[in-house]
């Protein structure tokens, strides 16, 4: 079997880089672990050339199971841009001493490596690997705080809910070759296209399904998130809310345009319910919280609900609708991981200087920090769909898809999603009112993010607006045939 080396070339840096960062962990002395962090950089930004020339390129590899297009590059330099941006937020927060070093970024790094490999996974075994080669890094890496009784409830939590999911999942991929007996994506479309669905096929579908909505962290699969990301180091928690919740729809979005279209009418209507229960749940619930961390974890929640939207919509054969539900899909996951990159990345620059986590502690920050309040304003409305964000035309987007078919079911979706927009605008209005509305605490530190938080803040602040300017540069990439190509 001829393996091609130029598709595969950015996971090949990237889990080269991940050798090096441990290589240098055993020879640097403590004080210049540190380098680990411009080593993986420097990596990343390798891994990002290659993959920028892949672009408009489809390609194949390993007997068809890894496939490169115009879709997966998108998601592929998504995560990387994200990889790079959370190397950037950790290099302060890391640099103290506090963690190990050289442990922690070989874990993001490899991390990473699965994420990059699950758009491309055109075959269940290769889509399984790539989804746990993201897991268990994320198991460690949430509990690297070993003496905080909360870090390691964090890394519990996540490892039991991470092993059921798996259980599931792998349960559901079983049945599912055994009733079609391929793993490949295609060859189950159309063993389900042309076949019997029997109870028992149509369960083992709605198995792996259920085992993706752990991993993005769906109502009523959502309860470790909010205490695995409170219990984090604050970059693993940017890390888990954004780059692995995006990995989770990246693989969703494989095995439900591929797989799973031609039985869509059999499990659309269900991740529809989950869909509106998650974002209806994670709103009313970030309503009472008090610490910005658990406020951030319970959006995520409600975002997941507007990412699952779209696949709501899926019908068998219907190419433009999928087509608007495939870049509505990849449109609002691009937002929201440039989006809450930079929410997260304010709420380290908090972080630096103690355990500032409350949501109280950002009264006056204006005043404090006026740069750090500009970009955490610009993100806190971009999250709840203000023009002219990029957050408002990832709203739009979804519920432009929703509309499209014209039903009265989808009418009153539409509705409720106008009202899960609504809500969730007034608790990120609060955050903003406290900031330019109070004054500052007595005693409040001055905050000195540092070179590389400010750079990457104001990167994400500018991607913000200029993708809510020109949202056409994300929704013209993708489509349900940029999906199959070279499948």
């Amino acid at each position: 079997m001829d393996i091609d080396y130029l598709a595969i070339a950015p996971e090949i840096t990237l889990a080269g880089t991940a050798l090096v960062v441990l290589l240098l962990d055993l020879v640097l002395s403590d004080t210049r672990k540190r380098l680990a962090n411009p080593v993986a950089g420097l990596g990343t930004i390798v891994a990002i050339v290659l993959t920028a020339m892949l672009w408009g390129d489809d390609r194949s590899t390993f007997g068809g199971m890894f496939v490169v297009n115009d879709f997966a590059v998108v998601f592929k330099l998504l995560f990387l841009g994200a990889l790079l941006a959370v190397l950037l937020v950790s290099y302060r927060y890391f640099a103290t001493g506090r963690y190990f070093q050289g442990e922690y970024y070989f874990l993001l790094v490899t991390a990473f490596l699965g994420m990059i490999v699950m758009p491309s996974a055109r075959d269940l075994l290769l889509l399984f690997v790539a989804l746990e080669t993201v897991s268990v890094p994320g198991f460690i890496m949430a509990g690297l705080r070993k003496r905080d009784l909360y870090s390691t409830e964090a890394a519990i939590k996540f490892f039991l809910i991470g092993v059921l999911s798996v259980a599931i999942m792998l349960f559901g991929m079983s049945l599912l070759y055994g009733f079609t007996g391929t793993t490949s994506l295609q060859g189950i479309a159309e063993a389900l296209r042309g076949g019997e669905s029997p109870p028992l096929l149509l369960a083992s579908l709605m198995l792996v399904i259920v085992g993706f909505a752990f991993k993005v962290s769906a109502v009523p699969f959502h309860f470790w998130a909010p205490d695995t990301y409170a219990g984090s180091p604050m970059p693993v928690a940017a890390m888990l809310a954004v780059a692995s919740k995006a990995a989770g729809f990246a693989g969703l979005a494989v095995i439900a345009f591929i797989a799973f279209e031609p039985v869509a009418e059999v499990w659309t209507g269900a991740v529809m319910v989950i869909a509106i229960i998650t974002m209806t749940v994670g709103n009313l619930i970030a309503l009472q919280q008090r610490d910005i961390v658990r406020l951030l974890a319970y959006s995520s929640v409600a975002h997941a609900g507007w990412m699952l939207v779209p696949f709501g919509l899926i019908e068998a054969g219907a190419i433009d609708l999928n087509d608007r539900a495939a870049q509505a899909t990849l449109f609002y996951i691009v937002a929201y991981a440039v989006m809450n990159i930079g929410a997260f990345g304010v709420a380290i620059a908090l972080a630096l200087k103690g355990r500032e986590r409350a949501i109280s502690d950002f009264e006056g920050l204006g005043y404090r920090a006026p740069m750090l309040a500009v970009a955490m304003t610009t993100f806190l409305v971009a999250l709840g769909g203000v023009v002219p964000t990029v957050g408002f035309w990832a709203k739009f987007a979804i519920f432009d898809a929703v509309v499209a078919s014209g039903s009265v079911g989808d009418y009153v979706v539409a509705g409720l999603l106008i009202l899960n927009a609504l809500v969730g605008l007034f608790y990120y209005l609060r955050v903003a009112y406290l900031m330019w509305m109070r004054q500052p605490r007595l005693g409040a530190p001055i905050l000195q993010p540092g070179l590389a938080l400010n750079l990457i803040l104001f990167v994400l602040m500018v991607a913000t607006v200029v993708l809510g300017l020109a949202p056409f540069l994300v929704t013209d990439s993708t489509s349900v045939t940029s999906v199959l190509a070279g499948s």
